[in-house]
């Protein structure tokens, strides 16, 4: 592939790689946990709880997709492996005991939080230090999807 000459240093294409590749892994098994427990949830609320889970997992692949079409825009290509994910990932992979909404909810929750916490701490470092603001800006709407998705989750738990 020819050399994406985009006013970035290639040493700095190299770290803002490094850290959406970070990003894809978490987008990643966020996705992956989302869709698990569209599968198995259960309970009183199921339908509507289904239906929901529906909705995140859809708009997690969306996400997924982007974040690794940032990574080739930039001149490098995407980790796909889950070997390679389960490396960079920041989140934890741990069965449930209880597939009802408030626990699936809970544990949903708790690595949106994780995520918003990773971007935010990017944000500023991607613009002033790497020069990278067009990807400043992704990683800013990402956090606020994720702040949204956060609160949404909140507002179910008792």
């Amino acid at each position: 592939m020819k050399n994406a000459n985009i006013g970035i240093s290639e040493e700095n294409k190299q770290v803002v790689s490094d850290q959406l590749s970070k990003i894809l892994a978490d987008e990643f098994l966020l996705y992956s946990k989302t869709l698990n427990a569209h599968w198995n949830i259960g309970g009183p609320d199921f339908h509507t709880a289904h239906v929901y889970l529906e909705t995140l997992y859809n708009q997690q692949q969306e996400i997924v997709d982007t974040v690794a079409e940032r990574i080739r825009a930039i001149g490098h290509y995407v980790p796909a492996q889950l070997s390679k994910y389960l490396q960079l990932t920041h989140l934890s992979e741990q069965p449930l005991d209880k597939n009802d909404s408030q626990s699936l909810f809970e544990e949903l929750l708790h690595d949106h939080e994780s995520i918003i916490i990773f971007l935010r701490e990017n944000i500023k470092p991607m613009a002033d230090k790497l020069k990278a603001e067009g990807i400043s800006d992704y990683i800013t709407g990402l956090m606020e999807y994720h702040e949204k998705t956060a609160w949404m989750l909140r507002a179910h738990l008792n």
